[in-house]
C-alpha cells in the first residue's frame, strides 16, 4: 500500500467537468490531482456544444484554441417532421452577439483531450489508467480515495475535498445510494456514424438537426469534421424494441425509414463503425455534496440528450465547483453547507431545462404551437435551449402548461449536512 498526501483537491475523472475544475483550481495555485480510468484520447458521445458553453470556454481561456481547431462551426438548430419537412433553422445570431452565436460540433476524443491538456498546462497532476476503487472516510467525512493502476498497484491519496467527476457512472452517488431515476424520462438511444453523408449548404452545414419519428422519438444528426456525421435515434424502449427487435443495428436502420430527411441524408454516405446502445440515462443525485465530497457534471445529474445540455452543464458545473472550492480552501472550511448555493444554482438550471424536455416529449406540445400563440416567448425558448438556464422562466412555463405537463421541481441537490456539521457551523 502506497499512501500519498499533499493534495488540496482530488478529482475523479478527467472529462470536461473534471478537467475544467482542475484547470481553474491549478491556475489559482492549488495542488490538484486528477485520476482518470481511461487513456486519452478515448471515445465519448455527446458532441454538440450549446451557445452558452462559450462562457466556461472563455473562463478557461480555450476560445482561441477552439477557433483554431478543425471542429465544425454550429450556427443553428432545426427540427424536421417525419415527412421530411424541415423548419426554418433557429439561428443563434438572431438573438446573441457573435461570440455566443457561433458554437461547435466536436469530436469528443479530441475536445476532451484539449481540455485535459489545458488542465495539465495550468499545473494539475493528471494520472491516466488509474481506477478509483473506494472513497476513504474518517467517520462520515470523505478524506480521499483508494486507487489501483493497470499493473495492479494500490495507492491511497488524501485531500481536504474530493470531486466526483466520474460521468454517468456517478461513482459516489451509486455507492451512497443517492442516485434517483427521473419520474418520466426513461429513453433508449441507439447511434452510429456515417462517412460522406449529406450536409446542408453554407452556414447550415454545421447545424444540429432534430428529426422526428413516431411516438415522440427523434434522431440527432450532428455534422463533424473529417466528413463524419453522428446519427442517433432516441425513443421509449417499448417503441424501439417492438416486434421483438433487440439488435441495435436493426433498430437503427428500421427507424431511418421513419423519417424521410434522415433517410435521404444518410443514403449519400456509408455507415462506419459499431452501433452503440444505451438506456436509462436520466438520473439525479439526491445530494450535491457531503463532508469532503462534491459531485460535478454528469455525476450530479444527467437529463436527456435532446437539447445537447450535458456538455454545457458539465463545464458550467466544473467552473462553478472550482470557484466555490477555491473559497473553501482559502477559508479552510469544507463544511457541506458552503456548497448549498452551488447545488441550488445547478438545480435551477437543470429544472428549467428539464421542464422543456418534458414538454418536448408531450404529444400535445410543439414549439410552433407555443410561439404561434405567444410570439413574445420565442426569446425565452431560445435562451433556455441555448443554455442560458439560470433565469426566471415562470412566464414561459405557465404558457407551456396550456399544452403540456410541466413537472414539479424535484427536491434534490442540496448538500447533505449532518447534525454534527450544523453544530460545528454554529
Amino acid at each position: 500500500m502506497n499512501l500519498k498526501t499533499g493534495h488540496d483537491v482530488i478529482i475523479i475523472g478527467a472529462g470536461p467537468a473534471g478537467a475544467s475544475a482542475a484547470a481553474i483550481l491549478a491556475e489559482k495555485g492549488h495542488r490538484v490531482l486528477v485520476l482518470e480510468r481511461e487513456k486519452f484520447p478515448r471515445y465519448h458521445v455527446g458532441e454538440s456544444l450549446l451557445p452558452f458553453t462559450f462562457h466556461p470556454l472563455q473562463r478557461l481561456g480555450l476560445v482561441e484554441k477552439m477557433r483554431g481547431s478543425q471542429f465544425i462551426k454550429k450556427f443553428s438548430v432545426q427540427f424536421v417532421s417525419p415527412s421530411g419537412k424541415a423548419s426554418q433553422p433557429f439561428y443563434f445570431f438572431d438573438r446573441y452577439n457573435q461570440d455566443v452565436a457561433q458554437t461547435w460540433q466536436v469530436l469528443r476524443s479530441e475536445f476532451d483531450q484539449i481540455v485535459m491538456d489545458h488542465a495539465r498546462e495550468k499545473g494539475a497532476v493528471i494520472q491516466e489508467e488509474v481506477t478509483v476503487t473506494e472513497l476513504l472516510k474518517e467517520g462520515e467525512r470523505v478524506v480521499g480515495v483508494r486507487v489501483r493502476d493497470k499493473q495492479g498497484n494500490v495507492a491511497e491519496h488524501r485531500a481536504p475535498i474530493t470531486f466526483d467527476c466520474s460521468g454517468k457512472e456517478s461513482f459516489a452517488a451509486v455507492r451512497n445510494n443517492w442516485r434517483i431515476k427521473d419520474p418520466k424520462l426513461n429513453k433508449v438511444a441507439v447511434w452510429t456514424y456515417y462517412k460522406g453523408a449529406m450536409r446542408d449548404e453554407g452556414i447550415d452545414a454545421g447545424a444540429t438537426t432534430v428529426a422526428f419519428v413516431p411516438e415522440k422519438g427523434w434522431f440527432w444528426y450532428i455534422p463533424q469534421h473529417n466528413d463524419m456525421i453522428s446519427v442517433g435515434v432516441v425513443a421509449e424502449g417499448k417503441y424501439l424494441t417492438r416486434e421483438g427487435v433487440r439488435d441495435p443495428g436493426e433498430m437503427f436502420q428500421r427507424e431511418v425509414k421513419q423519417n424521410k430527411w434522415i433517410e435521404q441524408h444518410v443514403a449519400a454516405g456509408t455507415q462506419t463503425g459499431p452501433y452503440y446502445i444505451t438506456n436509462e440515462f436520466s438520473f439525479h443525485s439526491r445530494y450535491c455534496a457531503t463532508e469532503g465530497l462534491l459531485l460535478v457534471g454528469d455525476a450530479f445529474c444527467f437529463l436527456d440528450p435532446v437539447f445537447s445540455s450535458g456538455l454545457m452543464f458539465a463545464m458550467k458545473s466544473g467552473v462553478l465547483a472550482a470557484d466555490f472550492t477555491h473559497e473553501a480552501l482559502v477559508a479552510r472550511d469544507f463544511s457541506p453547507a458552503r456548497f448549498a448555493e452551488y447545488g441550488k444554482t445547478l438545480r435551477e438550471g437543470i429544472e428549467n431545462m428539464r421542464k422543456l424536455v418534458y414538454a418536448f416529449y408531450d404529444p400535445n406540445f410543439s414549439f410552433r404551437k407555443l410561439t404561434d400563440k405567444y410570439p413574445d416567448l420565442a426569446g425565452d425558448v431560445t435562451d433556455c435551449l441555448s443554455g442560458d438556464v439560470n433565469k426566471d422562466f415562470s412566464k414561459l412555463f405557465n404558457a407551456i402548461k396550456e399544452f403540456a405537463e410541466v413537472p414539479d421541481v424535484l427536491p434534490y441537490g442540496e448538500p447533505l449536512v449532518k447534525p454534527e456539521s450544523k453544530m460545528q457551523a454554529v
